[in-house]
């Protein structure tokens, strides 16, 4: 029997050199001659919770493609200020910039909900990607579609209020967790909305007092989804619409 590190793989029993198995929905779509191509270079790791992928403004090292768990990205301003700009589950991947040529991003990438997933030097899939056309699509697709989410994002973050924006945080981050518990602090959802913890908990609080979710000590369980998502602003219906055409849907 040939090597694992040397064999080839067909669709549904793709792993890493390692043995470790993809669930990526990016590494899974592509064809298996463009995915063998990439595959000597998918390097398995640990998500854990809080580790910094990419840093605002920092040389991409490495582009990320999650099995599991959740990757905020998040922009930062100079007096250290935050606000989200979007979520990335295993139906994405991290440092998009990278597959068009470039070598630094605008977003701290930053591990919300810990997971596992696979890493690749941006020089080698830079250099992959220029014999694996399809794959080269799906990069640019996806970058192009998260683009679209952050304008949306944005547009949120300015026009509606903190309890709408934390309903839609929360059913995006359940869309991609697949959960109904998001081991996740306030703390981290002011980070993420660009307020402070009191205006958080105010808002969580009036969500919970309408039966829409329960907050525990670092965790949110989404109890009633269709209540939560009636109190999302329109903004979830228009990124739930991107989202659909990730496949995520």
């Amino acid at each position: 029997m040939a090597r694992k590190d040397l064999q080839t793989v067909q669709s549904g029993e793709r792993t890493n050199p390692a043995g470790k198995p993809v669930s990526n929905k990016i590494l899974l779509s592509i064809s298996d001659s463009e995915y063998n191509s990439l595959r000597p270079y998918l390097e398995y790791v640990r998500l854990p919770n809080h580790l910094v992928l990419h840093e605002t403004g920092g040389r991409l090292e490495f582009a990320y493609f999650p099995n599991r768990g959740l990757i905020s990205l998040v922009v930062v301003m100079k007096d250290g200020r935050t606000a989200e700009a979007g979520v990335v589950g295993n139906e994405g991947f991290t440092g998009a910039p990278a597959a068009v040529g470039l070598s630094r991003g605008l977003l701290r990438a930053v591990v919300q909900v810990a997971g596992d997933g696979f890493r690749v030097k941006v020089g080698a899939l830079q250099k992959t990607l220029q014999s694996t056309p399809h794959l080269q699509m799906m990069l640019n697709r996806y970058a192009a579609i998260r683009g679209m989410q952050v304008a949306q994002t944005a547009a949120c973050n300015r026009l509606h209020d903190i309890k709408q924006r934390l309903a839609r945080w929360l059913l995006m981050t359940q869309d991609r967790v697949d959960s109904g518990a998001l081991p996740i602090t306030h703390d981290f959802l002011a980070t993420m909305l660009g307020t402070d913890r009191p205006t958080v908990s105010l808002a969580a609080g009036a969500l919970q007092k309408k039966g829409l979710i329960e907050y525990t000590r670092g965790a949110v369980k989404i109890v009633n989804r269709k209540k939560l998502e009636d109190s999302a602003c329109e903004c979830y219906g228009v990124i739930r619409q991107y989202d659909g055409e990730l496949g995520l849907k």
